[in-house]
């Protein structure tokens, strides 16, 4: 057993015995009120506490299966948030091939290329290659009816949900110091600070949040991102010992991310309410679909992969 194998065990002990932490707060909160009474802030903490009990579990087995199993998994919840996100986008029947080669051909090409570690083709490979592909299949169908907005909110959903997404397993294609095996501990970085973050930013915006950032799109506070922020940088800066940045270059990049993706989700909740729906599915108790989930995660990503190549990686 190798010691990065020892430390993706470590870690996700680690994470279970936060969610007890999680979830012993939400019981003494629930103990706390009246019996007959309602807290639908608490009740949904809770609820996504639960389902983060699940999704840990995954990505711990997904780590422990190295490269392969951390690329696969995310080619899955690609492959299922494109699905969510083009469900709620306008189509024609002229689209369909686009739509076919979007989902069997771009999609798998961008992880093959990130399992090969083609890093060249898997940075332009959507931006620029597919940009251009899939508008011409759907104009050689000959309808122009909403072609430019059909054709956007394809573009969109391959960024979003597919180019952004695979930075994740990207990061395992760094190299720091000649030593690669432990790049997929950076994996476990950027999720826990970013959706723990988001879990903290939830709680608290709900408990002492005043101030709304986007009054009328969302319920975020000042307050509650600033705590969640704050959150973060300190989870960041406990796990600084998976990561090359030490512990004040982990609490910059917990922050980053964190904050980054925080905003991320503002952008995904500004387009739900524009889509007139609360959530993109129902699949995740509690925390709605793939896309719901990944919101923060999509605009996290390659920030934190082009920061950690530039500054860190060999």
């Amino acid at each position: 057993m190798t010691t990065t194998t020892v430390d993706i065990i470590w870690l996700t002990l680690g994470s279970f015995i936060i969610l007890v932490g999680l979830t012993f707060l939400g019981e003494v909160l629930r103990s706390r009120q009246d019996a007959n009474a309602q807290n639908p802030v608490l009740e949904t903490y809770m609820t996504r506490v639960q389902s983060w009990w699940g999704m840990v579990a995954f990505i711990g087995l997904a780590m422990l299966t190295g490269k392969i199993g951390v690329t696969i998994l995310f080619a899955f919840a690609s492959f299922a948030a494109l699905r969510e996100f083009l469900t709620l986008t306008t189509k024609a029947q002229a689209d369909h091939l686009s739509l076919a080669l979007a989902f069997f051909v771009v999609l798998p090409l961008q992880y093959f290329f990130v399992a090969m570690e083609w890093a060249g083709l898997y940075a332009v490979f959507i931006p620029v290659y597919a940009f251009l592909l899939l508008p011409i299949v759907s104009a050689l169908r000959g309808n122009a009816n909403k072609f430019l907005i059909r054709v956007a909110e394809t573009q969109w959903g391959l960024m979003i949900t597919v180019f952004c997404v695979s930075h994740v397993p990207a990061l395992m294609n760094l190299r720091f110091g000649g030593n690669g095996e432990r790049a997929i501990l950076l994996v476990a970085f950027l999720v826990m600070v970013v959706q723990l973050g988001d879990l903290l930013e939830y709680f608290f915006g709900r408990r002492i949040g005043r101030r709304k950032i986007a009054p009328g799109l969302s319920p975020k506070t000042w307050e509650g991102v600033g705590c969640g922020v704050i959150s973060a940088m300190l989870i960041g800066g406990g796990l600084s010992w998976i990561t090359p940045f030490g512990i004040f270059g982990a609490m910059l990049m917990a922050g980053i991310a964190s904050i980054v993706g925080m905003f991320g989700n503002l952008v995904i909740a500004a387009i739900k309410r524009d889509r007139g729906v609360k959530d993109w599915s129902h699949l995740i108790p509690g925390q709605g679909g793939f896309v719901d989930q990944l919101d923060s995660v999509v605009f996290a990503a390659p920030i934190f992969y082009h920061l950690t190549k530039f500054f860190w990686a060999a």
